[in-house]
């Protein structure tokens, strides 16, 4: 009996054991899989970036989608800088247009001009700086700058000279003669108005023999040479002068690489197409004109900028 009593209390004791471990394994067991799943979370979890996303850069004047991009340098800065850069400058060069300045035409009457569209590029590549996943709409800054002129403003415009300058030419030089003057009735009764800026290269427009422009000397890298268009430079030259006595602000000029016969050293102002170009913006707080005379049988061309008698 002892025997037997040993041999059960021996086995109780191995079931407890056997048990035991199985309560520890099974718990073990139930334990694991939760470690294990909190581990692939961690492994799994991605940073949200930028780069994971397509965003539209839309219009700030309408809301309309200009160009849908995905920002796939954002993480590499100075990469990211210069792709937005470029970015910011191929789309200006589709957006921007030159205001066209007002005229007032032979009664007096004003024409109006249209707006200047500018394109912020500065604005636009920090937009892009700052891109958020929970954001992608991305304001493109456009601006619009109509003509600052009206018909009450501009009347009586040409009563009072502020600014005049005359400047002298071959006579016989007929194809340079005709030069200055088609450029000369480009800018005649051109109205600048308070703030507004002019531009001589994008109010003549392109010198081509189709528009009525002849070959005549131009003076290139130091060189005399024959071109289209030679003679115009001493349009704007003249236009400068005139342009200078009124203390406008001047905000582009560029001298000849060589000296010219019809103003002083350093009171030139050469253009080209695509090139230089002779630009001011009238700081007063009315409008101005511009008046051209261009006399080929006495052989000058003059420049005088106007305004109202009751401006000054």
């Amino acid at each position: 009996m002892k025997k037997l009593g040993a041999i059960i209390g021996l086995f109780f004791l191995l079931a407890g054991c056997a048990s035991q471990e199985a309560s520890v394994t099974a718990a073990q067991e139930l334990e694991a899989p939760k470690e294990h799943s909190m581990h692939e979370q961690a492994l799994g979890k991605k940073e949200i970036k930028p780069e994971y996303f397509v965003y539209s850069l839309k219009d700030s004047r309408t809301g309309q989608v200009l160009k849908e991009y995905k920002p796939i340098h954002f993480s590499n800065k100075e990469v990211y800088e210069k792709e937005i850069k470029q970015l910011a400058r191929e789309m200006a060069e589709k957006i921007d247009k030159p205001m066209k300045n007002a005229k007032i035409d032979a009664n007096g009457n004003l024409i109006n001009g249209t707006k200047k569209i500018v394109l912020s590029e500065k604005e636009l590549v920090e937009n892009l700086k700052n891109l958020k996943p929970t954001q992608l709409d991305v304001n493109v800054p456009i601006y619009e700058t109509m003509p600052n002129v009206t018909p009450e403003s501009v009347r009586g415009i040409n009563e009072v000279v502020i600014g005049s300058y005359k400047t002298g030419f071959r006579k016989t030089d007929t194809g340079r003669n005709r030069n200055i003057e088609l450029s000369a009735r480009a800018i005649n009764n051109v109205v600048i108005g308070p703030g507004d800026s002019f531009s001589y290269n994008e109010t003549v427009g392109q010198r081509t023999a189709e528009r009525g422009y002849q070959p005549a000397h131009e003076i290139i890298n130091k060189e005399l040479v024959m071109g289209i268009g030679g003679g115009i430079c001493q349009t704007s030259s003249t236009l400068f002068n005139a342009v200078d006595q009124t203390g406008a602000t001047i905000t582009a000029i560029t001298h000849h690489s060589k000296t010219v016969g019809y103003v002083p050293v350093g009171r030139d102002a050469t253009v080209s197409w695509g090139g230089p170009d002779f630009k001011f913006v009238n700081n007063k707080d009315y409008p101005i004109v511009i008046k051209t005379f261009v006399d080929k049988k006495q052989g000058h061309i003059t420049v005088e900028i106007r305004t109202a008698k009751r401006y000054v």
